[in-house]
């Protein structure tokens, strides 16, 4: 008994403090710092492959300038472009302005139309999702209209108003709605019958129902047909332009082509590019932010 080896109770201050503890703690910090790099890969997996694509372009267009006699290259379209750029808002005649008021005229005309299909389009929408009798009534006209190229429809636009600047809108109005009636109405259709049942029950009004669920439930669709229409109406617009004249992206185009500057007409064509990809992308951040807000 005297033999038998005393056991002596450790603190747990003296244990947080062995080397084996230590070593514990600072493992996942160790974990952290080496980890820190693959951070970078999700960027880097987007940044290079975009950057061969745009090089790929770049020697694509070098190979064409050198095999054809008036295509400029992507050298003498950059300095052109630092030309143009230097001074996009100058004002030298109604019809002679620099770049950056054609686009913004065909945004504005782009804005109007698109702004008038959405006023018309999501309501008709609505209608057609929630009532079986208007969606016999409409959908045959829908079906006949759509396929229509969108620029038959400007002479007609010119024959009503009897001049150029309504007539693009026009053009961009019918083009642009047919997205918006059918994505609005099949939100509609897609919302579960108990929501409306529920409706019935608590006797809401059909304005009621309207705002309070079915706004709500189809506003993803809603927003995709939006982002669609967008896209066709900056599309149209440079077409439409080309027809009616005046000041435009699209008139600046053809003007340009009367004057033989290709290089102007590349930048344009740039330019037409990023403006519609920015539109779609902001449409697209406003859908975001709807659906992360309806969580």
């Amino acid at each position: 008994m005297k033999n038998q080896a005393q056991v002596i109770p450790i603190p747990l201050d003296e244990v947080a403090k062995t080397p084996q503890q230590a070593e514990i703690v600072t493992l996942p910090a160790k974990v952290r710092v080496r980890r820190r790099p693959s951070l970078l890969r999700p960027l880097m997996q987007r940044v290079v492959p975009a950057l061969l694509g745009i090089g790929l372009l770049l020697c694509l267009w070098q190979v064409a300038a050198l095999n054809s006699k008036n295509f400029p290259t992507p050298w003498q379209t950059w300095l052109a472009a630092l030309e143009i750029f230097a001074d996009p808002f100058y004002v030298a005649g109604p019809n002679d302005q620099g770049i950056g008021w054609n686009v913004l005229a065909s945004l504005e005309r782009v804005a109007t139309g698109f702004g008038l299909a959405a006023l018309v389009g999501i309501p008709t929408g609505f209608l057609i999702g929630r009532f079986r009798f208007v969606a016999n009534m409409l959908n045959p006209l829908i079906s006949l209209l759509r396929p229509v190229s969108p620029l038959a429809w400007l002479p007609i636009g010119l024959l009503l108003f009897q001049r150029a600047e309504p007539a693009s809108s026009w053009t961009i109005f019918i083009c642009s709605i047919w997205p918006m009636i059918l994505n609005t109405a099949e939100g509609v259709r897609q919302i579960p019958q108990d929501y409306l049942n529920v409706a019935r029950v608590l006797k809401l009004s059909e304005f009621a129902i309207m705002r309070k669920i079915l706004l709500p439930a189809a506003l993803s669709g809603i927003l995709t047909g939006m982002r669609l229409s967008i896209g066709i109406a900056w599309l149209v617009i440079v077409a439409a332009e080309m027809l009616t004249g005046g000041i435009g992206i699209g008139f600046w185009i053809w003007n340009e082509w009367n004057n033989l500057n290709v290089e102007h007409i590349i930048i344009a064509i740039v330019v037409i590019g990023v403006v519609g990809l920015l539109l779609e992308q902001a449409l697209m951040w406003i859908a975001n932010r709807f659906n992360y807000t309806n969580r």
